[in-house]
Protein backbone atom coordinates (compact mmCIF):
# COMPACT_ATOMS: atom_id res chain seq x y z
CA UNK A 1 0.00 0.00 0.00
CA UNK A 2 2.86 2.44 0.45
CA UNK A 3 3.48 3.59 -3.46
CA UNK A 4 -0.34 4.35 -3.10
CA UNK A 5 0.87 7.21 -0.89
CA UNK A 6 3.12 8.17 -3.33
CA UNK A 7 0.58 8.25 -6.34
CA UNK A 8 -1.42 10.50 -3.48
CA UNK A 9 1.52 12.68 -3.02
CA UNK A 10 2.26 13.07 -6.81
CA UNK A 11 -1.51 13.92 -7.83
CA UNK A 12 -1.83 16.61 -4.72
CA UNK A 13 1.63 18.06 -5.51
CA UNK A 14 0.46 18.69 -9.21
CA UNK A 15 -2.41 20.18 -7.64
CA UNK A 16 -0.66 22.77 -5.34
CA UNK A 17 2.05 23.45 -7.63
CA UNK A 18 -0.75 25.01 -10.34
CA UNK A 19 -3.17 26.46 -8.06
CA UNK A 20 -1.08 26.96 -4.87
CA UNK A 21 -4.16 24.74 -3.38
CA UNK A 22 -5.60 21.86 -2.67
CA UNK A 23 -3.29 20.66 -0.18
CA UNK A 24 -4.38 19.97 3.04
CA UNK A 25 -7.83 20.17 1.20
CA UNK A 26 -7.35 17.19 -0.31
CA UNK A 27 -4.85 15.10 1.23
CA UNK A 28 -6.62 14.80 4.52
CA UNK A 29 -9.78 13.71 3.77
CA UNK A 30 -7.83 10.83 1.43
CA UNK A 31 -6.10 9.86 3.82
CA UNK A 32 -8.73 9.45 6.31
CA UNK A 33 -11.50 7.68 3.97
CA UNK A 34 -10.00 6.12 1.40
CA UNK A 35 -6.79 5.15 3.55
CA UNK A 36 -8.17 4.61 7.35
CA UNK A 37 -5.86 6.81 8.78
CA UNK A 38 -7.28 8.20 11.90
CA UNK A 39 -8.20 12.05 11.72
CA UNK A 40 -5.82 13.00 14.38
CA UNK A 41 -3.20 11.36 12.35
CA UNK A 42 -3.89 12.35 9.28
CA UNK A 43 -4.01 16.12 10.07
CA UNK A 44 -0.65 16.27 11.52
CA UNK A 45 1.38 13.94 8.77
CA UNK A 46 -0.49 16.17 6.08
CA UNK A 47 0.76 19.35 8.08
CA UNK A 48 4.16 18.18 8.57
CA UNK A 49 3.92 16.80 4.92
CA UNK A 50 2.74 19.97 3.46
CA UNK A 51 5.37 21.91 5.30
CA UNK A 52 8.31 20.42 3.73
CA UNK A 53 6.96 20.11 -0.41
CA UNK A 54 5.55 23.46 -0.35
CA UNK A 55 8.94 24.74 0.79
CA UNK A 56 10.30 22.76 -2.00
CA UNK A 57 7.46 25.10 -4.47
CA UNK A 58 8.01 28.11 -2.47
CA UNK A 59 11.89 28.22 -3.74
CA UNK A 60 10.50 27.22 -7.41
CA UNK A 61 8.06 30.54 -7.26
CA UNK A 62 10.23 32.82 -5.65
CA UNK A 63 13.03 32.47 -8.33
CA UNK A 64 10.13 32.56 -10.96
CA UNK A 65 9.17 36.57 -9.26
CA UNK A 66 5.74 35.16 -8.11
CA UNK A 67 6.59 35.90 -4.13
CA UNK A 68 5.24 38.87 -2.51
CA UNK A 69 7.94 38.33 0.62
CA UNK A 70 6.42 40.97 2.54
CA UNK A 71 2.80 40.31 2.49
CA UNK A 72 3.49 36.47 3.24
CA UNK A 73 5.60 37.79 6.71
CA UNK A 74 2.67 39.77 7.69
CA UNK A 75 0.38 37.54 7.32
CA UNK A 76 2.90 34.74 9.11
CA UNK A 77 2.49 37.46 12.66
CA UNK A 78 -0.88 36.27 12.80
CA UNK A 79 -1.27 33.22 11.88
CA UNK A 80 1.76 31.38 13.80
CA UNK A 81 0.98 31.45 16.56
CA UNK A 82 -3.29 31.24 16.09
CA UNK A 83 -1.67 27.85 14.17
CA UNK A 84 -0.48 26.66 17.72
CA UNK A 85 -4.00 27.30 19.22
CA UNK A 86 -5.62 25.31 16.85
CA UNK A 87 -3.04 22.40 17.27
CA UNK A 88 -3.59 22.90 21.52
CA UNK A 89 -7.43 22.77 20.11
CA UNK A 90 -6.69 19.66 18.10
CA UNK A 91 -4.72 18.15 21.19
CA UNK A 92 -7.50 18.99 23.59
CA UNK A 93 -10.41 17.26 21.29
CA UNK A 94 -8.32 13.83 21.39
CA UNK A 95 -8.17 13.69 24.90
CA UNK A 96 -11.59 14.67 26.04
CA UNK A 97 -13.40 12.36 23.17
CA UNK A 98 -10.89 9.73 23.30
CA UNK A 99 -12.11 7.05 20.83
CA UNK A 100 -14.80 9.74 19.43
CA UNK A 101 -12.24 11.49 18.46
CA UNK A 102 -12.33 10.17 14.75
CA UNK A 103 -16.27 11.27 14.31
CA UNK A 104 -15.52 14.73 15.71
CA UNK A 105 -12.15 16.04 13.49
CA UNK A 106 -14.07 14.60 10.92
CA UNK A 107 -17.16 16.62 11.34
CA UNK A 108 -14.90 20.08 11.74
CA UNK A 109 -12.90 18.45 8.81
CA UNK A 110 -16.50 17.91 6.79
CA UNK A 111 -17.25 21.62 7.53
CA UNK A 112 -13.96 23.38 6.83
CA UNK A 113 -13.81 21.35 3.37
CA UNK A 114 -17.53 22.56 2.75
CA UNK A 115 -16.68 26.43 3.19
CA UNK A 116 -13.79 25.32 1.46
CA UNK A 117 -15.29 24.30 -1.66
CA UNK A 118 -17.90 27.67 -1.75
CA UNK A 119 -14.87 30.03 -1.07
CA UNK A 120 -12.73 28.44 -4.27
CA UNK A 121 -15.98 28.94 -6.33
CA UNK A 122 -16.36 32.17 -5.38
CA UNK A 123 -12.44 32.74 -6.01
CA UNK A 124 -13.38 31.69 -9.45
CA UNK A 125 -15.87 33.79 -9.92
CA UNK A 126 -13.95 36.80 -9.39
CA UNK A 127 -12.21 38.42 -12.50
CA UNK A 128 -8.86 40.17 -12.78
CA UNK A 129 -7.68 43.42 -14.52
CA UNK A 130 -6.25 42.25 -18.09
CA UNK A 131 -2.63 44.04 -18.23
CA UNK A 132 0.25 44.34 -16.41
CA UNK A 133 0.30 43.95 -12.50
CA UNK A 134 -0.31 47.48 -10.68
CA UNK A 135 2.33 49.00 -8.54
CA UNK A 136 1.40 49.01 -4.62
CA UNK A 137 2.95 49.04 -1.69
CA UNK A 138 2.15 47.80 1.59
CA UNK A 139 0.37 50.41 3.76
CA UNK A 140 -1.29 50.15 7.11
CA UNK A 141 -4.09 49.01 6.87
CA UNK A 142 -2.96 46.34 4.45
CA UNK A 143 -0.24 44.79 6.79
CA UNK A 144 -3.42 45.29 9.83
CA UNK A 145 -5.43 43.15 7.12
CA UNK A 146 -2.77 40.61 6.75
CA UNK A 147 -2.53 39.65 10.13
CA UNK A 148 -6.24 39.34 10.33
CA UNK A 149 -6.69 37.22 7.82
CA UNK A 150 -3.30 35.19 9.21
CA UNK A 151 -4.88 34.91 12.28
CA UNK A 152 -8.15 33.47 11.30
CA UNK A 153 -6.51 30.67 8.71
CA UNK A 154 -3.66 30.26 10.69
CA UNK A 155 -5.95 28.68 13.69
CA UNK A 156 -8.21 26.71 10.81
CA UNK A 157 -4.62 25.35 9.96
CA UNK A 158 -4.16 24.15 13.32
CA UNK A 159 -7.03 22.17 13.72
CA UNK A 160 -7.96 20.59 10.39
CA UNK A 161 -4.92 21.47 8.23
CA UNK A 162 -7.21 23.11 5.60
CA UNK A 163 -7.08 26.37 5.11
CA UNK A 164 -3.23 27.27 3.82
CA UNK A 165 -4.21 27.36 0.48
CA UNK A 166 -8.01 27.42 0.07
CA UNK A 167 -8.56 30.46 2.80
CA UNK A 168 -5.24 32.06 2.06
CA UNK A 169 -5.30 32.12 -1.63
CA UNK A 170 -8.86 33.47 -2.18
CA UNK A 171 -8.84 36.28 0.65
CA UNK A 172 -5.27 36.94 -1.40
CA UNK A 173 -7.02 37.44 -4.77
CA UNK A 174 -9.79 39.48 -3.37
CA UNK A 175 -8.43 41.71 -0.59
CA UNK A 176 -5.18 42.63 -2.50
CA UNK A 177 -4.31 43.76 -6.39
CA UNK A 178 -2.36 40.86 -6.92
CA UNK A 179 -2.43 38.59 -10.24
CA UNK A 180 -3.19 35.19 -10.28
CA UNK A 181 0.30 33.69 -10.21
CA UNK A 182 1.38 35.89 -7.76
CA UNK A 183 -1.22 34.77 -5.47
CA UNK A 184 -0.13 30.94 -5.86
CA UNK A 185 3.83 32.15 -5.34
CA UNK A 186 3.02 34.05 -2.32
CA UNK A 187 0.04 31.76 -0.98
CA UNK A 188 2.51 28.61 -0.84
CA UNK A 189 5.68 30.89 0.36
CA UNK A 190 3.43 31.93 3.56
CA UNK A 191 2.13 28.62 4.13
CA UNK A 192 5.49 26.89 3.40
CA UNK A 193 6.33 29.10 6.68
CA UNK A 194 3.26 28.34 8.69
CA UNK A 195 3.24 24.76 8.47
CA UNK A 196 6.76 24.32 9.75
CA UNK A 197 5.20 25.76 13.00
CA UNK A 198 1.99 23.81 13.26
CA UNK A 199 3.71 20.87 11.94
CA UNK A 200 6.53 20.88 14.25
CA UNK A 201 3.54 21.26 16.79
CA UNK A 202 1.72 18.25 15.63
CA UNK A 203 5.14 16.20 16.21
CA UNK A 204 5.49 16.74 19.42
CA UNK A 205 1.84 15.96 20.10
CA UNK A 206 2.47 12.48 18.41
CA UNK A 207 0.32 13.03 15.30
CA UNK A 208 2.75 12.65 12.49
CA UNK A 209 3.22 9.05 10.84
CA UNK A 210 6.57 9.35 9.63
CA UNK A 211 6.53 6.31 7.39
CA UNK A 212 3.15 7.83 5.57
CA UNK A 213 5.11 10.72 4.84
CA UNK A 214 8.38 10.01 3.63
CA UNK A 215 6.11 8.12 0.05
CA UNK A 216 3.75 11.23 0.31
CA UNK A 217 6.74 13.30 -0.15
CA UNK A 218 8.11 10.62 -2.66
CA UNK A 219 5.75 11.50 -5.07
CA UNK A 220 4.55 15.03 -3.96
CA UNK A 221 7.79 16.73 -4.55
CA UNK A 222 8.26 16.00 -8.23
CA UNK A 223 5.02 16.85 -8.15
CA UNK A 224 5.01 20.10 -7.08
CA UNK A 225 8.05 20.73 -9.24
CA UNK A 226 6.10 19.92 -12.55
CA UNK A 227 3.14 21.52 -11.14
CA UNK A 228 4.80 25.04 -10.62
CA UNK A 229 5.91 24.89 -13.79
CA UNK A 230 2.72 24.52 -15.32
CA UNK A 231 1.13 27.23 -13.22
CA UNK A 232 1.20 29.94 -16.45
CA UNK A 233 -0.38 27.88 -18.87
CA UNK A 234 -2.87 25.74 -16.97
CA UNK A 235 -6.57 26.89 -17.72
CA UNK A 236 -6.72 27.94 -13.94
CA UNK A 237 -10.34 28.74 -13.30
CA UNK A 238 -11.84 25.60 -14.73
CA UNK A 239 -9.51 23.14 -12.81
CA UNK A 240 -10.71 25.25 -9.65
CA UNK A 241 -14.28 24.77 -10.26
CA UNK A 242 -13.34 21.07 -10.64
CA UNK A 243 -11.23 21.43 -7.39
CA UNK A 244 -14.47 22.84 -5.44
CA UNK A 245 -16.82 19.76 -6.74
CA UNK A 246 -14.40 17.66 -5.21
CA UNK A 247 -13.81 19.46 -2.18
CA UNK A 248 -17.59 19.53 -1.43
CA UNK A 249 -17.96 15.91 -2.05
CA UNK A 250 -15.15 15.16 0.32
CA UNK A 251 -17.05 17.19 3.10
CA UNK A 252 -20.39 16.22 2.63
CA UNK A 253 -18.62 12.44 3.01
CA UNK A 254 -16.83 13.48 6.19
CA UNK A 255 -20.12 14.67 7.43
CA UNK A 256 -21.32 11.59 6.98
CA UNK A 257 -24.16 12.39 4.61
CA UNK A 258 -25.77 9.14 3.81
CA UNK A 259 -24.88 8.06 0.27
CA UNK A 260 -21.96 10.70 -0.42
CA UNK A 261 -19.34 7.77 0.02
CA UNK A 262 -19.53 6.19 -3.62
CA UNK A 263 -20.45 9.63 -5.22
CA UNK A 264 -17.16 10.84 -3.69
CA UNK A 265 -14.61 8.12 -5.01
CA UNK A 266 -15.91 7.82 -8.04
CA UNK A 267 -15.98 12.23 -8.43
CA UNK A 268 -12.31 12.11 -7.24
CA UNK A 269 -11.11 9.13 -9.56
CA UNK A 270 -12.89 10.97 -12.58
CA UNK A 271 -11.08 14.16 -11.57
CA UNK A 272 -7.46 12.48 -10.99
CA UNK A 273 -8.26 11.07 -14.95
CA UNK A 274 -9.15 14.60 -15.91
CA UNK A 275 -6.04 15.88 -14.89
CA UNK A 276 -3.95 13.35 -16.09
CA UNK A 277 -5.67 13.18 -19.43
CA UNK A 278 -5.26 16.73 -19.68
CA UNK A 279 -1.54 16.80 -18.80
CA UNK A 280 -1.38 14.16 -21.42
CA UNK A 281 -2.75 16.48 -23.98
CA UNK A 282 -0.70 19.24 -22.97
CA UNK A 283 2.61 17.38 -23.37
CA UNK A 284 1.81 16.98 -26.97
CA UNK A 285 0.88 19.82 -27.92
CA UNK A 286 4.29 21.36 -26.86
CA UNK A 287 6.13 18.31 -28.78
CA UNK A 288 4.27 19.05 -31.79
CA UNK A 289 5.00 22.41 -31.32
CA UNK A 290 9.15 21.99 -31.03
CA UNK A 291 8.78 19.91 -34.10
CA UNK A 292 7.13 22.36 -35.94
CA UNK A 293 9.69 24.81 -34.44
CA UNK A 294 12.38 22.45 -35.78
CA UNK A 295 10.77 21.72 -39.27
CA UNK A 296 10.76 25.51 -39.78
CA UNK A 297 14.33 26.12 -39.06
CA UNK A 298 15.75 22.86 -40.95
CA UNK A 299 13.68 24.42 -44.31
Amino acid sequence: MDWKYAVLGLFTGLLVGMTGMGGGSLMTPLLVFLFGVPPATAIGTDIAHGAAFKTVSAVQHRRMGNVRARLAGWMLIGSAPASLAGVWLNVKLVERYGDDVESVLGQVLGGALVFGAVGLIAKSLVQGETGPEPKWTLSNRDRVAAVLIGVLGGFVVGLTSVGSGVFFGLTLLVIFPLRAHKVVGTDIFHAAALLYVAGAAHWFAGNVDFPILFWLLLGSIPGVLIGGRLSISIPERRLRFVLAGILGLAGIKLLNVPGASVIAVVALSAGGVALLVWLARHSWVRIQRVRDGGASLSE
